[in-house]
């Protein structure tokens, strides 16, 4: 008998999974989610490691896949605690044969990985799928890891010219029989404040007031793509800074997996069939393939992500200035538009692509601060953090990554090509007066 174990980590859907899908050919098939204390603690830098804003948003998605996952007859069990200690127990109790779950090769990831089946019996069959990609690196053309350009163009074109993009996987058939006996394990979801954080409201000028989870996504897809097709504008709108509809905002779905890349180049294939193909649909397939080359560069260069010279292993005189921080997260400096995003992280967990680059770079060539400070407070605040297009964008705008310029970003000029009229400053710090 094939029992099966799904453990859900950044893959919190159950379309396009293939560890799901796998798990089901199996006879019986349980699923289990942890939050790990560990995500729940602080960093070195001494932010909490998880905010409020993507706590919210990953208990949303977390409780999503528990209605989706019986939908088709298959429990989520959840826990709290850490995955090699909850799973083994898991284990024992269902008479595991199969565990099935989605690589992820950052060290703090790894280790968790590397702890869990170390305490696993040697029968199990231990399946790990890449399952976050839109190339997937079978189907990317480069022989070796080592092969990944350093320069995002050299990677695109190729990938574009030689890559394969796999089909999304069907949603699996509803199991058959009664739902299986859950026993002694909870399936109950934590509160917010057990996490760490207080309860509280969206703010009302919030760019993603969305809820986590797989149905919100595709509802945000359908909305995007095929009531309002302001997928034909995407490119055109995509640097804005107000509202909900200038961009995807894909991004939070995707971070945690509620939503697929490959789920998303369908349905911009299916859209220029049958609606339109312009630059705007392909530039959201663009910015797809930034974020898989942000992946590769992870996979290519290990902990170099997270080290202060970075993939490069360039030197620059870094400082730590606790003032300068504290004013950079403030929103106290000499620039509206660095203030205004930094307000924005702050009540809402987001900020523009524009404006990340913005403030990322006034904090790591103007002001000169260990760029992995800034990082680390990006990695609390933002609901769509992502550990490889977080740290690979750090260090690309500070220098030691991916950009072939090294440049800094002139945010007077950039203020008055993205805010000429102070709309965006003044939203967000309406006690400046701003002259049109």
């Amino acid at each position: 008998m094939k029992n099966s174990l799904v453990w859900f980590r950044n893959d919190l859907r159950t379309q396009d999974n293939t560890s799901l899908l796998r798990a089901c050919e199996g006879d019986r098939v349980v699923a289990v989610y942890c939050f790990d204390p560990r995500h729940y603690g602080k960093t070195e830098y001494g932010f909490a490691k998880t905010g409020k804003y993507r706590a919210k948003f990953l208990l949303g998605s977390v409780a999503n896949l528990r209605k989706n996952l019986l939908e088709i007859n298959i429990p989520l069990l959840i826990f709290e605690g850490k995955p090699e200690t909850a799973l083994p127990k898991v284990v024992r109790e269902f008479s595991i044969t199969h565990l099935y779950f989605q690589r992820e090769w950052t060290y703090e990831e790894q280790l968790v990985a590397d702890a869990l089946t170390g305490n696993l019996p040697s029968s199990i069959e231990i399946v790990e799928t890449y399952d976050q990609f839109l190339f997937h690196p079978a189907d990317v053309p480069y022989d070796d890891l080592s092969e990944i350009p350093r320069v995002f163009t050299e990677f695109r074109k190729k990938c574009e010219k030689y890559g394969n993009i796999q089909q999304p996987l069907p949603l699996p058939e509803a199991r058959p029989g009664e739902p299986l006996d859950t026993g002694q394990f909870s399936t109950q979801i934590p509160t917010l404040k057990a996490l760490g954080h207080e309860v509280f409201e969206i703010d009302s000028r919030s760019a993603v007031p969305f809820d986590g989870g797989e149905d919100a996504a595709w509802q945000r897809l359908n909305d995007y793509f095929w009531n309002t097709k302001k997928l034909r504008h995407y490119k055109r709108t995509r640097n804005g800074l107000l509202g909900t509809d200038y961009s995807s905002k894909f991004s939070p779905w995707l971070a945690n997996g509620s939503l697929s890349p490959r789920s998303i180049y369908a349905q911009v294939k299916k859209f220029e069939a049958e609606i339109e193909k312009n630059e705007d649909t392909y530039w959201l397939l663009f910015e797809l393939i930034w974020r898989d080359f942000f992946k590769y560069v992870s996979l290519k260069h290990g902990n170099r992500l997270f080290l202060l010279d970075g993939i490069l292993q360039k030197t620059y005189s870094w400082q730590y200035n606790d003032a300068a921080v504290q004013n950079w997260i403030n929103g106290n400096t000499p620039y509206d538009f660095v203030n205004a995003n930094m307000k924005e992280i702050a009540e809402t967990g987001f900020m523009s692509n524009r404006g990340r680059q913005n403030v990322a770079s006034y904090f790591a060539k103007e002001l000169q601060q260990d760029w992995r400070i800034g990082a680390s407070y990006f990695e609390s605040m933002l609901i769509d953090y992502d550990v490889h297009s977080n740290w690979g964008n750090w260090q690309y705008v500070s220098g030691v990554g991916n950009d072939p310029r090294d440049r800094k970003f002139n945010i007077e000029s950039q203020t008055q090509r993205y805010d000429p009229d102070g709309n965006y400053v003044a939203i967000w710090l309406p006690e400046v007066k701003t002259s049109k």
